[in-house]
C-alpha cells in the first residue's frame, strides 16, 4: 500500500485558470475569450460572426456540445484555451437533453416535478466540467461565458438587496461558481451624480465614464452589486482585457 505521507504535496501549483465571466448582451465578453492564448469556442448560441476565432459548429443538442468537447480531449490540436459560448443557452440545451430522457414538455416535470428536474440536470452539468478538467490538466485555459441577470439576495446580515449574478439556474450557478477559479463581473464603469428633482426631492444619475458608453470593466471580487470572486488575490476593478486579467493574476 502507498504511503500517503510520501503523495504529500507543498507549495504553489500553476495551472491554467477555469474562468466565469458574465455580464450584458454586447459588452465584450466573446472578444475577451477570443484574446486568451490560441482558443476554440463551443458555441451554443449564434453571435460570434463579427469576432476572428475558430469555432466548433454551433451546437444545438448538448450531445453535441460534448460530442465537440471530446474532440479536444482525444484528438492531437494545438488549441491552448476552450471558450464555451454561452453557459445559459447551454443550460437550456441540458435541460432539453433531460426532458427527451425523461418524456416530458419542461423542466418542471422531469421525475414527477417537484424541482427534481433542476437536480437531476446536475448530473449532465458534472459531465461537461469532467471533460473541462481533463483539458485544463492537459495545460488548457477554460473560459466560461454567461449572461447576467438581476436577482434579489436575501443577506441574513443586513436588508435583502438586488445584485447581478449569471443567468442561470440557483443549482448550476453554485456548481460552476465553486469548480472555477475566477467569477468575473463584465461592466460599464458609470459615475453616479445627486441632482434637484423639485419639489424638495433628490434624484440620483448615472453617467458613463469613457466614450462609447462608459469605460468596460471587470470586477473580480464580490460586492452587494455583483456575484464575483477569484483565487489569486485580485481586489481592484480591471479593464475588460484577457491581458489586464493575467497582469492582475501574475502581480498577485
Amino acid at each position: 500500500m502507498t504511503n500517503l505521507l510520501e503523495a504529500i504535496q507543498s507549495g504553489r501549483q500553476s495551472k491554467p485558470p477555469r474562468v466565469l465571466l458574465y455580464g450584458v448582451e454586447g459588452i465584450g465578453k466573446s472578444t475577451f475569450g477570443s484574446q486568451a492564448p490560441k482558443p476554440i469556442f463551443i458555441q451554443t448560441e449564434d453571435g460570434l460572426d463579427e469576432i476572428e476565432c475558430d469555432r466548433f459548429p454551433l451546437a444545438g443538442t448538448f450531445d453535441e456540445v460534448m460530442a465537440a468537447l471530446k474532440t479536444l480531449r482525444d484528438e492531437k490540436h494545438d488549441y491552448q484555451s476552450v471558450v464555451i459560448d454561452s453557459l445559459d443557452w447551454l443550460e437550456r440545451l441540458i435541460w432539453d437533453k433531460l426532458c427527451q430522457q425523461y418524456g416530458v414538455e419542461s423542466i418542471e416535470k422531469v421525475d414527477g416535478g417537484y424541482a427534481r428536474g433542476y437536480t437531476h440536470a446536475l448530473s449532465l452539468w458534472r459531465e461537461v466540467l469532467d471533460v473541462l478538467n481533463l483539458l485544463r490538466s492537459r495545460g488548457m485555459v477554460v473560459i466560461l461565458i454567461a449572461h447576467s441577470k438581476v436577482e434579489r439576495f436575501e443577506d441574513p446580515e443586513s436588508s435583502p438587496y438586488d445584485r447581478y449574478s449569471p443567468r442561470l439556474h440557483k443549482h448550476a450557478a453554485a456548481l460552476v461558481k465553486e469548480w472555477t477559479d475566477a467569477v468575473l463581473f463584465a461592466t460599464r464603469k458609470l459615475r453616479t451624480q445627486t441632482e434637484d428633482g423639485g419639489f424638495n426631492r433628490k434624484r440620483t444619475i448615472a453617467h458613463a465614464v469613457g466614450k462609447d458608453g462608459g469605460e468596460r470593466v471587470i470586477r473580480a471580487y464580490g460586492s452587494p452589486s455583483c456575484v464575483a470572486k477569484n483565487r489569486y488575490g485580485i481586489s481592484e476593478e480591471l479593464p475588460l482585457s484577457w491581458s489586464a486579467f493575467v497582469a492582475a493574476m501574475s502581480t498577485n
